[in-house]
This record gives structure tokens, sequence and C-alpha cells, in this order.
């Protein structure tokens, strides 16, 4: 069965970093993409930040320049470096894992997944 696990949220003043760490565990066999979404109170999900195995990265483009995604595919786990963060980007931070292949029984299958959440508040 596959979890993803994310850590690293917490609170912090304006112009302050963070760093998020997700950990999918299970038998995994690949995973295609990595990403990170959040949610604001009263506002949809949106992307952050993804980045494929290979090592493409996309960034919405209020955090360009300001946040960093990398990910260690042998660990299956993917960071977010947030630095110079705003009170604009409070909200709770989920991680997704999306085109992951992993070991069920005697077959491959085949599932999107996303971590519980955790939450980011940038405020003085």
């Amino acid at each position: 069965q596959v979890h993803l696990v994310e850590s690293g949220g917490g609170l912090v003043q304006p112009g302050g970093s963070l760093r998020l760490s997700c950990a999918a565990s299970g038998i995994i066999v690949s995973i295609n993409t990595m990403g990170w979404y959040r949610q604001a109170p009263g506002k949809e999900r949106e992307l952050v930040a993804s980045i494929t195995s290979s090592g493409t990265t996309n960034y919405a483009d209020s955090v360009k320049g300001r946040f960093t995604i990398s990910r260690d595919n042998a660990k299956n786990t993917v960071y977010l470096q947030m630095n110079s963060l705003k009170p604009e980007d409070t909200a709770v931070y989920y991680c997704a894992a999306e085109g992951l292949r992993s070991w069920v029984g005697t077959v491959v299958d085949e599932y999107d997944y996303w971590g519980q959440g955790t939450q980011v508040t940038v405020s003085s």
C-alpha cells in the first residue's frame, strides 16, 4: 500500500524560509511526476510546482524565483524549498505523485496519490 508522508510545515515570518518534504512509501516501481499543490481558505487548490522523473520543473508564476522543487528518485522523495515567504503563501500544502507505479500482489498498478497536507502559515 502506498502512502505519501509530508513534513516541514509550520509558522514563519514574512521573508523567512521553510523546506517541505514528501516521501512515498510502498513497493514503488517508478513515479512519473511529483509536485506540490496548495489550498488557501476559500480558494481552489492550485499547482505550486512539479518535477518529472527526468528533472523537468514547472512553477506557478506567483512562486517563480522564490521556491525550488527537487526530488530524490532513489528515495521517492520530493522537496520544496520556499524562500522569501509572503503572507499570501499561507495555505495547506499537499504533495502529489502522478503516475505512481507500484506492486500490488503480483501485478503493477498505476495511480495518482495525494499526501494528507501540511499547514504553512506566513505571519508576523
